[in-house]
């Protein structure tokens, strides 16, 4: 079985909508139909339903470049290998997915070219530093 970093974020099933792309766990309110990532239940942020109209959701890992960012410097904690951030320089970016919610994320495999605003992007596990056991941790990638 594989062993995921934050599976209370993301699991490695896709969805009906995009089933070759890990899924994330996101929340809808019952009441208004606001869509969300992460999960929570503590109410809804859009119209203040109560956690007992919030229903788990799992979104397709597909979206839309909103923007990027390569970090070249950046002060990571002393144990940050053990925490899944990667080593300078990165790439972040925001993608709003498909069922609503923009996200923030490590993006990976985008060294070919430059990354221009509304292009799609795709969710991909992928293994974390050297270990006795490897754990998988949620990144996005460019569509091909």
């Amino acid at each position: 079985m594989m062993e995921i970093f934050k599976p209370d974020l993301y699991g490695p099933r896709g969805t009906t909508s995009a089933p070759d792309y890990p899924s994330l766990k996101g929340g809808k309110c019952a009441h208004c139909g606001y869509v969300f990532f992460p999960f929570q239940a503590y109410g809804c942020e859009v119209c203040g339903a109560s956690s007992h109209a919030l229903r788990p959701l799992a979104l397709s890992g597909c979206g839309t470049l909103i923007a990027s960012a390569k970090v070249h410097i950046h002060n990571p904690p002393a144990n940050a290998s053990n925490m899944g951030l990667p080593q300078a320089p990165f790439m972040i970016g925001s993608i709003k997915l498909d069922d609503g919610p923009t996200i923030r994320a490590f993006l990976v495999d985008v060294d070919e070219g430059p990354l221009i605003g509304g292009q799609r992007m795709v969710s991909k596990l992928v293994p974390l530093g050297g270990g006795p056991k490897t754990v998988f941790d949620l990144r996005f990638t460019s569509a091909r």
